[in-house]
């Protein structure tokens, strides 16, 4: 049986998105964009689609082209080719309705450190045009980014981390159904990273759709999609757990034996039908293997082994970190360039 076959094959091709899915639910769609400054490619023949209400990771090292994409997308830059809809029109042709309808949050700290947080966050609201009773607003929204205890400092007398929170509060007054948010956790602390991904999620059960950019591998698993970019081309889009079986080619299992695993029985273990690479050694007692069907293989894995008079100690699927998934990838593109 064809493994594809065995789950839900994702695939986010534009052109199957097409065929799939009713383009009106996707918030953003790009096909074949491509950016050059000078002569120079940043980006090339760049395609994904965005699901409405949904949040999606767009991963890659730092200069792989995540910013540029961004802005193309928030039409601060035209592709040099290609085409691109956020919010079912060209960027260049958004209306102030379409802008007032989008939140971005830079990379950099943009509001002003001599104005308190309630003051810059006033000050924000102003600029959207937000009706002049919006008290409420506001406290909710330091209450959400967890600032409503500092409403009266300055902005030059917060941390790092909590001048991000104020720039997020700052993208989200408005309350726009799509955000951008450009490496939102770098240079932050792990506590406060996972802080600023509860916040994501809840903005995303709230029905707002997040296009977020990280250089950090792991925050693919915080994704609904993950596309994965680098040197200004993508490399994969799909999701977080598609996107471990499809650079492995199946699933990971790990088996571990109460004795040493010799050649001759990972030779009869490569050999079977539902074990689709190479196996692997973790130790002298662990195996780790790529197979169609995690769920079901590990019990026909174990069959055999009872057969064999092979006595398992334990067996799980294994879930590589997508920093190794990343890793991978690369490895895979540069092998097929």
């Amino acid at each position: 049986m064809d493994p594809t076959q065995t789950r839900e094959n994702v695939s986010h091709k534009l052109d199957d998105a097409n065929e799939t899915m009713d383009a009106r639910e996707n918030i953003i769609q790009t096909n074949q964009i491509s950016k050059e400054f000078n002569g120079v490619e940043a980006i090339k023949d760049v395609s994904f689609y965005v699901p409405k209400g949904s949040i999606f990771g767009f991963i890659g090292p730092s200069g792989s082209g995540k910013t540029t994409t961004m802005r193309i997308l928030t039409g601060y830059y035209r592709p040099t080719s290609g085409e691109v809809r956020v919010l079912g029109r060209s960027p260049e042709k958004f209306s102030r309705k379409d802008r007032e309808n989008i939140g971005y949050l830079p990379q950099s700290f943009g509001l002003y450190p001599n104005l308190t947080v309630w003051e810059n966050l006033n000050f924000a609201a102003s600029i959207y045009g937000m009706p002049i009773a919006r008290h409420k607003r506001l406290m909710d929204i330091l209450e959400f980014v967890e600032l409503d205890k500092d409403r009266d400092k300055l902005a030059s007398q917060l941390s790092g981390g909590m001048q991000r929170r104020l720039n997020l509060a700052a993208t989200l007054i408005h309350e726009p159904d799509l955000i951008f948010l450009d490496e939102p956790t770098a240079g932050i602390d792990p506590v406060l990273r996972s802080k600023f991904w509860d916040h994501f999620r809840e903005l995303k059960a709230q029905g707002h759709t997040l296009f977020v950019t990280t250089q950090y591998v792991s925050e693919a698993a915080y994704c609904d999609i993950v596309g994965v970019i680098n040197e200004g081309q993508i490399i994969i889009v799909d999701t977080p757990d598609q996107l471990r079986y499809q650079t492995y080619g199946g699933d990971l299992v790990e088996m571990r034996t109460t004795e040493r695993v010799d050649y001759k029985t990972q030779q009869a273990i490569n050999s079977l039908p539902f074990v689709l690479s190479r196996v692997q050694l973790a130790d002298n007692n662990s195996l780790r293997l790529v197979v169609k069907e995690a769920k079901t293989d590990m019990a026909a894995l174990l069959d055999w082994a009872r057969e064999k008079g092979i006595e398992v100690e334990s067996i799980e699927e294994y879930l590589p970190p997508f920093d190794d998934v990343f890793v991978q990838l690369v490895k895979g593109r540069n092998k097929d360039a």
